[in-house]
């Protein structure tokens, strides 16, 4: 087990763009994967589906060759310009990664998916599904990078990321597969409650 450990950390020291994109799109795979599976094999028999290979392979491609590079891209850049753990450090990392990132990434999601779904409108699931997911991301990510900026080493930024991010690629995939009309409800449900 120790030489597993040694050998892995070695490939992160001499090829940490590699690794952490074959760990990230790993991850990304088997987020839709698990989704299908809990949605598709946990239904009455009669409801039953097999798993959407051509589905999984689209997030495969979105997860290793569009996500992973980005991510690795962006972090390198964000450590280089705001390094150190300082709250304000933080606070700078946080908002630009929520604020700058999340929206380039969401509609890479939606647009590229569409694109290579064949969608005949590939923008029009991003104007419907952009404020609902943004406003989920902002709940979910900004706690999970807090976490990330603080304790997380800077060389296991994208293996953390590819974590939180298979349980966000989950939710991504419910949003997915929603329908508009329930997408405007829970923007509207949101709203509601941020209101009060």
């Amino acid at each position: 087990m120790s030489r597993l450990i040694a050998g892995a950390r070695s490939v992160f020291r001499r090829h940490p763009f590699v690794a952490n994109s074959a760990i990230y799109g790993s991850l990304y795979v088997a987020a839709e994967f698990s989704q299908q599976y809990v949605s598709k094999r946990w239904l009455a028999p009669e409801q039953r589906e097999d798993i959407d290979y051509a589905t999984v392979g689209r997030y495969a491609v979105m997860g290793t060759t569009l996500y992973a590079p980005s991510l690795y891209a962006w972090y390198k850049w964000l450590d280089g310009t705001f390094p150190g753990t300082l709250k304000t450090t933080i606070l700078k990392k946080l908002v630009l990664d929520q604020f700058v990132l999340t929206p380039y990434c969401l509609t890479l999601f939606f647009t590229g998916m569409s694109l290579m779904e064949g969608a005949e409108h590939p923008f029009e699931e991003l104007r419907e599904k952009f404020v609902p997911t943004f406003l989920r991301s902002c709940i979910f990510w900004l706690p999970a990078q807090a976490l990330n900026f603080m304790f997380i080493a800077p060389r296991f930024r994208i293996i953390y990321m590819g974590i939180c991010g298979m349980i966000w690629v989950n939710i991504l995939c419910y949003i997915k597969r929603q329908s508009p009309t329930t997408t405007a409800t829970l923007t509207t449900t949101a709203t509601t409650i941020k209101q009060e």
